[in-house]
């Protein structure tokens, strides 16, 4: 059996030339990942005898994922975000914190400032045809105790599957608003149940799970980013029960103890009383925070978010 090219002194200058690791510049850090992250990939190429044709192929992929604006929606498609997920859970169990709401992925789609309403909010501007929702719940420490002046940050698609500000079709901050708990930690919002979505069909994150054998379709979910002073920030989505793919998330994401009842009201009083024709959905969810920690990791993301002007 040949000895791998990687190991070789020639290769292995060469790792450490590329990476920087013999000077005394740059970023220590930086410098250690980029060697882990080049040796794997020459290991790769090695392991699986990649050609120079498939190499530039992979190049050309990536740099159509990134014109396309898709390089987000392809780091939830292969598990990455859930892993990050996964590894803060575990840093949090270590650090003693468990239980409370459990966390999953903020997805590719959050647009920074979004109306903030005190205590309830409407999300849609009622120009879509949609089954009206009803969403109420409280937020609370770990004892029980309500967190009033909390934000929950919430934002969903439409029945389409469409997010504003992505979908230009849509009015400005469409299905997305900042709610302020009231003293008993309580939020309340209408809105429309959201639909699920896909990956765009001839999308570059498409074509790669065609080459899997997965699908990327998405089932139907609310996103929230729940913060309180000397809490914790949580990041979480509930799914809408009953949906196809509620257990085959291309994303991943759904998790035990995201999937809340969904109560369908067709009492004619209930509909009037909601000054509505038609029956409508109700969901209540509470979100329970863990007090902030020195001993776990920051639960506070810093990534580029959409903005809408």
């Amino acid at each position: 059996m040949s000895e791998s090219l990687l190991n070789t002194k020639e290769v292995q200058d060469l790792l450490t030339k590329v990476s920087g690791i013999a000077n005394d510049a740059g970023n220590p850090r930086m410098k250690r990942i980029l060697h882990r992250l080049v040796s794997d990939l020459f290991r790769t190429i090695e392991d699986f005898d990649i050609q120079p044709d498939e190499f530039w192929s992979a190049v050309s992929y990536a740099t159509a994922l990134g014109q396309a604006n898709e390089a987000g929606l392809l780091v939830p498609g292969l598990g990455i975000e859930t892993f990050l997920d996964l590894r803060m859970d575990e840093a949090e169990r270590k650090a003693g914190i468990e239980g409370g709401t459990p966390r999953t992925i903020e997805g590719p789609l959050y647009v920074a400032g979004a109306p903030l309403s005190k205590g309830e909010a409407r999300l849609d501007d009622g120009s879509e045809q949609g089954e009206v929702l009803f969403m109420d719940g409280q937020v609370r420490d770990m004892h029980g105790k309500p967190i009033g002046g909390a934000i929950v940050d919430v934002w969903h698609a439409n029945t389409l599957g469409g997010y504003s500000f992505f979908d230009p079709s849509q009015p400005k901050y469409n299905l997305r608003r900042r709610i302020e708990t009231d003293a008993d930690g309580r939020y309340t919002f209408r809105s429309i149940l959201p639909s699920g979505y896909a990956c765009p069909p001839n999308g570059q994150v498409q074509k790669l799970l065609n080459q899997l054998g997965r699908h990327g379709n998405r089932p139907a979910h609310i996103h929230f980013f729940v913060s309180a002073p000397d809490y914790r920030k949580l990041t979480t989505q509930i799914n809408i029960d009953g949906d196809a793919y509620l257990h085959d998330d291309f994303a991943f994401a759904t998790r035990d103890g995201l999937i809340p009842q969904v109560r369908r009201s067709t009492d004619p009083a209930a509909i009037n009383a909601r000054g509505l024709n038609a029956p409508f959905a109700e969901i209540t969810f509470d979100f329970v925070l863990h007090p902030e920690s020195a001993a776990a990791p920051n639960t506070v993301v810093t990534r580029a978010h959409a903005e809408a002007a």
